[in-house]
């Protein structure tokens, strides 16, 4: 498959919200929340709008990643990280590559632009092939203090974490308030939510502790 990527333009909003709702319908939870917040992400001063890229086959898009400027934070310093997602793939092209291709581009240019630093929330067993390992590696907590399983972090360049450690600090732009999911669902062509061993996975990760 031929694939370009380019960073998404104003003119793809929509359409990249439609991708990552087919991509992430009953994943994690019935339905999904994740176009919601791509949406919300784009207006927030942490989102990093020369890291959003767009997947192109056929001049189509197919998929889009994301990244948000986030923080670790100890009782001497405050330290600037990236974490990604939503990273969606329209599932009939899914398990082809694609979401590597976007991961592999965007981390060469954070790596570039200067970020120190990539940590996300995810399934180990597939991030750990990029190079991902448990944020306990770094003395890298959530924000209670914990070691999930599912927290996962990316030196980009050698030692580039050296000194930092503490908690990782989202903050509130990944919140999502379910009234206005519900009214932004009205834009959309109806779909069932779903109850999946997906998001049976999904749930035991996060609660599983190193």
């Amino acid at each position: 498959m031929e694939i370009e990527l380019r960073l998404e333009e104003e003119k793809d909003h929509r359409i990249v919200e439609e991708v990552t709702r087919e991509a992430f319908w009953n994943v994690h939870i019935p339905g999904c929340d994740e176009h919601l917040l791509i949406k919300n992400l784009r207006k927030t001063e942490e989102f990093v709008k020369d890291l959003d890229f767009v997947a192109v086959y056929e001049n189509t898009i197919i998929g889009n990643i994301v990244y948000v400027e986030t923080k670790i934070t100890s009782s001497e310093k405050e330290s600037v990280v990236l974490t990604f997602g939503p990273i969606s793939v329209l599932p009939k092209y899914q398990n082809k590559g694609i979401g590597t291709r976007l991961i592999e581009y965007t981390k060469k240019l954070a790596r570039e632009m200067g970020y120190k630093a990539i940590v996300i929330y995810g399934d180990p067993e597939y991030y750990k092939r990029f190079g991902l390992i448990e944020s306990i590696e770094y003395n890298i907590k959530n924000e209670e203090g914990k070691y999930p399983e599912a927290l996962l972090v990316l030196e980009l360049y050698p030692n580039s974490l050296n000194g930092i450690n503490g908690i990782y600090e989202e903050g509130k732009i990944y919140d999502i308030n379910e009234d206005e999911l519900k009214e932004f669902e009205k834009e959309f062509t109806r779909k069932k939510k779903e109850k999946t061993k997906t998001q049976e996975r999904f749930i035991e990760l996060s609660n599983m502790y190193l």
